[in-house]
């Protein structure tokens, strides 16, 4: 048995900054049997303990040894609706990776690699299945990010007809509009979505919940239950002089522009601006998708945050990978002004920052110093988190919601109006997506106790 992890090819930083092509390029049959060999079966399974999603790992680790490679993705897909976007996109090394038992003593076991094989393995050798047509009791599932998809994939194989409403025209949520197609290739998205299909899940998109349609129209249309999964899309700003300045772009327009309009190709019908130098103020895997995409588009990349590296939010992966392609990182720096000329972005002016005592997230707490600084920029783009729209908190009575927006649910995901059960960013604001399908998956369990005894 191999001691040493496999690790997996890459494009090469030089190339992969202009071009939008995935970045890892994923397993060989021989290399994923080697590396799914290093699993040492603990009785205990504390890996499972780290999924939010309950996936039997490994027993489809045991599979890939043995290459039964349909079998392994057959476990996967019992418990995880969408295994090529987790296997390409959770953070594994918080979550499953974490708890790996030969991680104690050296490097975990690759259960994201290995789960990426799993399903592009069954992507490549077998054919999505013919449509069926759903004829359960029906449920409406608001939104198509995570959670939606999650939720109606475990109700579809409950035996439920699921419709998904999708306000934008092309179903994924963040995963079509967020996740660039260097870390996440859409048409991985796409085939994830037509394997949901064929199970009896429709898929209903430019309908915007709260305004086309409201949730009580959606009882009244005979729908017996309602899950919203509209996610948290509505971007926070700086809150600093000069922000409305044009050249300012908040992370969530930029990245949709992108990622769903395909702005970086040439004959795009709706292009973003191509900056000479670009500033990302904030550290997590949005910003760090932001300041890769701006490389590719020819900018020169800073990325601004107010902590050092140690507090970076980001996976250690998408920072190893953005400073590979030449993006550089400015620690200790708050932003305090947008500068500017004829309402055109010029630089940004920072105050430099020391670390206190932690705050509630535990992270130490950035103190103002005093000291500025200025970098030069023509365009900056805010990477600063998201809230949920307050679309559904104006038209949807008896639906309760917290401070910031959130709507306020048990941890089922059931919420103070019967029959409407709610998870991911929504209720937890800025998330993870294995978080989000969890939360989906748990609330479609919920709901089928409630239709159950309804």
């Amino acid at each position: 048995m191999t001691e040493s992890r496999h690790t997996m090819s890459a494009q090469d930083p030089s190339e992969r900054i202009k071009n939008f092509r995935e970045v890892m390029c994923g397993y060989d049959e021989e290399t994923a049997v080697s590396e799914a060999k290093r699993c040492l079966r603990c009785k205990a399974r504390p890996c499972m303990e780290g999924c939010p999603v309950g996936v039997e790992i490994p027993a489809f680790l045991g599979l890939i040894a043995e290459r039964k490679f349909e079998e392994a993705y057959e476990v996967i897909h019992r418990t995880n609706a969408l295994p090529a976007v987790c296997g390409r996109v959770c953070p594994q090394e918080r979550q499953c990776e974490g708890k790996c038992v030969r991680g104690k003593l050296g490097a975990p076991v690759a259960i994201g690699a290995l789960e990426r094989f799993a399903a592009d393995y069954h992507m490549a050798h077998s054919a999505v299945p013919a449509v069926k047509t759903a004829a359960g009791r029906r449920v409406a599932v608001v939104g198509s990010g995570p959670a939606g998809l999650s939720c109606a994939g475990e109700l579809a194989r409950r035996g439920y007809s699921v419709t998904v409403f999708e306000a934008l025209h092309l179903a994924g949520g963040v995963l079509v509009y967020g996740i660039p197609e260097f870390r996440l290739p859409k048409p991985i998205v796409l085939r994830e979505i037509a394997e949901l299909e064929a199970q009896g899940v429709e898929f209903v998109t430019d309908t915007v919940v709260g305004k086309t349609v409201t949730v009580e129209e959606l009882f009244g249309d005979g729908y017996e239950a309602v899950f919203l999964g509209t996610g948290a899309g509505l971007p926070k700003f700086m809150q600093i002089p000069g922000e409305n300045a044009r050249g300012v772009f908040s992370a969530n327009e930029y990245l949709t522009r992108i990622n769903l309009m395909k702005a970086y190709e040439e004959d795009a019908e709706t292009p973003v601006f191509r900056a000479k130098h670009v500033i990302v103020v904030g550290g997590g895997n949005v910003a760090m998708d932001a300041a890769r995409c701006a490389r590719r588009l020819g900018a020169e990349v800073t990325v601004v945050y107010r902590r050092t590296e140690e507090e970076l939010p980001a996976r250690k992966e998408e920072v190893l990978h953005a400073k590979e392609e030449g993006i550089a990182f400015r620690f200790l720096l708050g932003p305090k002004e947008v500068l500017t000329e004829n309402n055109e972005v010029r630089g940004l002016l920072c105050t430099e920052m020391q670390l206190g005592e932690p705050d509630a997230s535990g992270r130490r707490r950035p103190i103002p110093t005093g000291n500025t600084v200025s970098l030069e920029a023509d365009c900056i783009i805010p990477a600063l988190g998201t809230s949920p729209n307050p679309l559904l908190a104006r038209t949807t009575a008896g639906l309760v919601f917290g401070p910031h927006g959130e709507i306020a649910a048990d941890e089922t995901g059931k919420t103070d109006l019967e029959g409407v059960y709610a998870g991911g960013d929504a209720v937890t604001g800025s998330a993870t997506v294995i978080l989000a399908m969890g939360a989906g998956r748990a609330a479609a369990r919920a709901i089928d106790g409630y239709l159950k005894n309804k």
